[in-house]
């Protein structure tokens, strides 16, 4: 390897923690990416990494190489960037990770646009509802909804998604409307647990610009957004919901909102990358896209709808 390879490959098993992991996202025998540190060590005249049979982190040498290489790459993007027109057309793949619904109802319907004005753009798509580790599955961006837990990634804002309290019409004959959160311990909810932590979330709300939380009482504890709403459809109980999410089925008078004064706390959506030094031409179009995409079909227009 040439000394940039070297680099770049004790940059990714620092953000890997691991060798295994480093190689399989360099697509690297394990051997080549431990060759490639002691290498390194060997030029520098130091230890980079402390090695366990568990996890491999940076020693203070390796932390202070990794912070100027960092910086090092900033310098040698902004050069080339002095010389490059910001019209260059983005080129090669991107990987992206965004939660299951915003990926199929709102990102690929908007697509085939997007790839129009960009034909040597191709787009890599994943639509989960879990966390994933950017640089060990070798994702370039991902989309989040809710407060972030993530370090050492760079945030971009990208706007607040508005939450309603829905329900159907069936439950509504059976059980009656809650008009406050007050009346909710005669009601049921359908319960929703995280996929990742497997903790159910209580019913939330804002009075008097404080949260307000209510454990709900539910027959039905599901952990995907889908079967959340199809229970509510089916008259299992109440649901909080992103707007966008269920706007079809408000249309269609399948679902109705209710308690519209006492809605939970808008959910920040973010998306967010590893390094702002490694903001590719193809990241900063999309980014910019999909920014414009989501305040527009998820945020604006949610605000805006009379439901």
């Amino acid at each position: 390897m040439d000394r940039i390879d070297l680099f770049r490959t004790f940059t990714r098993v620092v953000e890997c923690a691991s060798f295994t992991r480093a190689a399989d996202t360099l697509r690297l025998p394990r051997s080549s990416v431990s060759a490639a540190v002691i290498d390194l060590e060997a030029r520098v005249g130091a230890r980079l990494l402390h090695r366990t049979t568990r996890k491999v982190t940076p020693t203070q040498d390796g932390i202070a190489f990794y912070e100027r290489w960092l910086r090092l790459i900033a310098d040698v993007e902004e050069t080339e960037g002095l010389f490059r027109q910001t019209s260059v057309e983005p080129t090669g793949v991107l990987r992206i990770d965004v939660p299951g619904r915003i990926g199929r109802l709102i990102i690929a319907p908007a697509l085939p646009e997007f790839l129009a004005h960009h034909p040597q753009l191709d787009i890599e798509l994943r639509a989960t509802d879990r966390s994933i580790n950017l640089v060990e599955e070798s994702v370039d961006c991902v989309l989040r909804v809710g407060p972030l837990t993530d370090s050492g990634l760079i945030a971009r804002k990208i706007g607040d998604l508005p939450l309603i309290n829905v329900v159907s019409p069936d439950y509504l004959a059976q059980y009656g409307t809650p008009e406050t959160p007050y009346d909710l311990g005669e009601h049921l909810a359908v319960n929703y647990a995280s996929p990742s932590t497997g903790r159910v979330e209580e019913w939330e709300w804002i009075e008097d610009d404080k949260m307000r939380t209510l454990p709900m009482r539910a027959r039905v504890t599901v952990n995907s957004a889908e079967a959340y709403i199809a229970c509510c459809l089916a008259g299992l109980g109440l649901i909080q919901i992103p707007a966008y999410d269920v706007k079809r089925h408000l249309d269609a008078g399948e679902l109705v909102e209710v308690m519209p004064s006492h809605r939970a706390a808008p959910m920040p959506m973010t998306l967010l990358y590893p390094h702002r030094q490694h903001l590719s031409r193809r990241l900063q179009v999309f980014a910019d896209w999909l920014d414009e995409l989501l305040k527009h079909q998820l945020v604006d227009s949610s605000l805006k709808c009379d439901f």
